[in-house]
C-alpha cells in the first residue's frame, strides 16, 4: 500500500516506546507529534488538526480510554481516526475501546509493520470519506444550481425528475392520461402594438409572475411560455390521481388572481387585461423531445391540440373544459352553460362548457358580471371583416352597431357571420369616413329576433375608439330587455 501522508498523534506514557514509534513513522514520511499522558494529548487535540491518533490505553491519570470517549464527543470516527494500543492480555479493554468508536487497534509489543499497515489504511479511508463529502457537497452545489437556473424556465417536479433519474435526459417518453390547461390574453397582440415595449414586459411579468405562483401552487408543470400564453400538465411527471380537478380548480384560481394583476396596472397607469382558458382531459405522449443537443419536456397528442381549440373559444374571464374533463371531475362541477362547436379535426360537433367553479375541498367560483347593454340613439355603420387564424380573409362586411356596453355591442349584419368568429370591426362616420382605430370580437351569439345580428364581445378596442364608445354609451339609453 503506497504511504498516505499525515499528520499523527502519538500518545503513550512511556518516552522511549512513543520516540522510538515517531522515529519510525517519520522515516515513512509522516508529520509526527508526541504526548505524554493523556491530558496534554487532548490539550494538543484541541489546539492543532491531526489526521490520526496512536493512543495507548493504560497512561495513569486520564486512561486512554477516557481520552477515546471524550475525543468521540467532538470528532466521528471519520473525521478523527483513533488506533488504540493494548497490552495482548487486555482484550477486554479492546472490546470496549471498539464500543467507544476506536477505529482499529494494536498489540504490545508493536510489530511496526502492523502498526504501519493499519495506519496507511486508517488514513487512506480518512481520504476517501473526505473525498466522497467533497464530491457530495460539489454534487449538492451542483444541483441547486440546475434547480436555481432551470426551475425559473421548469416546474420542481420535473427538475427534480431529471436529477433523480439516471434516465432523467434520455429521449423518449410514455402514454399517459393527463390534464392540460391553456391560457392566453384577450387582444394582448394588438395591445402591445399601443404601448412601449417596457410597458408591455410590466404587463406581461407581472401577468405571468402572478399566474406561475397559482400553477405552482397546484403542482401544475408548465410546460412552455408562448407569448402571453401558458401550457400546463397536471398528472405529469408526478402522477396525480385528481389532476382534472387540480386543473380546474387552477383555472379558477388563475381568472381570479387576474383583480390582482389588474388592479397594479392601474396603479402603473397601464391598460387591464382579460384571460381566456381552455382545459381538456386525454391520453397523451409526454416526456422528452427534441435530439441530443436540444431537449425539452413535453407533451404530444391530439388532447393537445384540442385544448387549443377549446381555449380559442373563450373570451375574457371565461373558463372552458371537455367533455372529458367534466365527466373526469363530476358533479362538483358548477357549470354556468354548455355550447357545441364545430372544430378542425373533429368530424362532429365539440360539445364543451363554461365552468363558474368547483367546490368539494377547492370551492372556489368566479363573480357572475352582467354585461347591459344601452340602445344606442342613433345606429352607427361599421365595417368588419372575418379573422380566419388571427389573418383577416380579405372580404368586407357592412352593418349597424345598435346597441352597446363596456364589453360588446350587438350588429345588424347585412350578410350572415359563424357564430364563434373573431372579426375586427371599425367604426363609419356619417359622411361615409372610415374612423382610426378598430375595436377585435368575438361573435357570440346571433340574435333570436334577426339571424343576420349577432352579439360581438370584444376582445380588443383601441385607444381612438375607447373614447367613441364611451361617448356613445353615455348618450344611449338603457335596453330594458337586459
Amino acid at each position: 500500500m503506497e504511504p498516505v501522508q499525515g499528520s499523527l498523534l502519538v500518545v503513550d506514557d512511556n518516552e522511549m516506546n512513543r520516540d522510538m514509534l515517531a522515529r519510525r513513522l517519520q522515516r515513512h514520511g509522516y508529520t509526527v507529534t508526541v504526548a505524554e499522558d493523556g491530558e496534554r494529548a487532548l490539550e494538543m487535540i484541541a489546539a492543532q488538526p491531526f489526521d490520526l491518533v496512536l493512543l495507548d490505553i493504560m497512561m495513569p491519570g486520564t486512561s486512554g480510554l477516557e481520552v477515546l470517549q471524550r475525543l468521540r464527543e467532538r470528532y466521528s470516527v471519520a473525521d478523527l481516526p483513533v488506533i488504540m494500543a493494548t497490552a495482548k492480555d487486555q482484550s477486554e479493554d479492546v472490546v470496549t475501546a471498539l464500543k467507544l468508536g476506536a477505529n482499529d487497534y494494536v498489540t504490545k509489543p508493536l510489530d511496526f509493520p502492523v502498526v504501519l499497515a493499519r495506519t496507511q489504511t486508517q488514513l487512506s479511508l480518512r481520504r476517501a470519506v473526505a473525498d466522497i463529502q467533497h464530491l457530495a457537497t460539489q454534487l449538492e452545489l451542483r444541483n441547486r444550481f440546475i434547480r436555481e437556473t432551470f426551475g425559473r424556465y421548469l416546474t420542481d417536479d420535473v427538475v427534480t425528475s431529471l436529477l433523480d433519474s439516471p434516465e432523467g435526459l434520455q429521449l423518449g417518453g410514455e402514454k399517459r392520461r393527463v390534464t392540460i390547461l391553456m391560457s392566453d390574453l384577450r387582444g394582448f397582440t394588438s395591445l402591445s402594438s399601443h404601448l412601449a415595449p417596457e410597458q408591455v414586459m410590466t404587463i406581461l411579468n407581472r401577468y405571468l409572475g402572478a399566474m406561475v405562483e397559482v400553477i405552482t401552487h397546484y403542482q401544475g408543470t408548465i410546460d412552455e411560455f408562448i407569448g402571453d400564453a401558458i401550457l400546463v400538465i397536471f398528472g405529469a411527471p408526478i402522477w396525480q390521481e385528481d389532476h382534472a380537478q387540480r386543473a380546474v380548480a387552477c383555472a379558477v384560481a388563475m381568472q381570479l388572481a387576474m383583480e390582482a394583476v389588474n388592479a397594479g396596472n392601474r396603479r402603473d397607469g397601464l391598460p387591464e387585461v382579460e384571460m381566456g382558458i381552455g382545459v381538456n382531459t386525454g391520453d397523451v405522449v409526454i416526456g422528452n423531445i427534441g435530439s441530443q443537443k436540444r431537449t425539452k419536456y413535453g407533451v404530444v397528442g391530439t388532447p393537445v391540440n384540442l385544448t387549443s381549440r377549446i381555449e380559442s373559444y373563450t373570451i375574457g374571464g371565461q373558463l372552458l373544459i371537455s367533455e372529458a374533463t367534466k365527466r373526469a371531475i363530476g358533479p362538483i362541477l358548477s357549470i354556468a352553460r354548455q355550447m357545441k362547436v364545430e372544430t378542425k379535426g373533429l368530424d362532429e360537433p365539440m360539445t364543451i362548457y363554461e365552468v363558474r367553479g368547483i367546490s368539494g375541498t377547492h370551492n372556489l367560483f368566479l363573480p357572475e358580471h352582467q354585461d347591459r347593454l344601452v340602445s344606442l340613439s342613433e345606429a352607427v355603420q361599421v365595417r368588419f371583416a372575418v379573422l380566419e387564424e388571427k389573418y383577416l380573409d380579405g372580404v368586407v362586411l357592412t352593418g349597424q352597431l345598435v346597441k352597446l356596453s363596456a364589453h360588446g355591442g350587438e350588429v345588424l349584419a347585412e350578410h350572415a357571420v359563424t357564430q364563434w368568429s373573431n372579426i375586427k370591426i371599425q367604426l363609419v362616420a356619417h359622411h361615409g369616413e372610415v374612423l382610426p382605430g378598430h375595436v377585435y370580437a368575438k361573435i357570440l351569439t346571433h340574435l333570436p329576433e334577426n339571424p343576420l345580428g349577432f352579439y360581438a364581445h370584444f376582445t380588443f378596442v383601441s385607444p381612438e375608439i375607447a373614447t367613441v364608445l364611451h361617448d356613445l354609451i353615455t348618450k344611449g339609453a338603457p335596453d330594458p330587455a337586459t
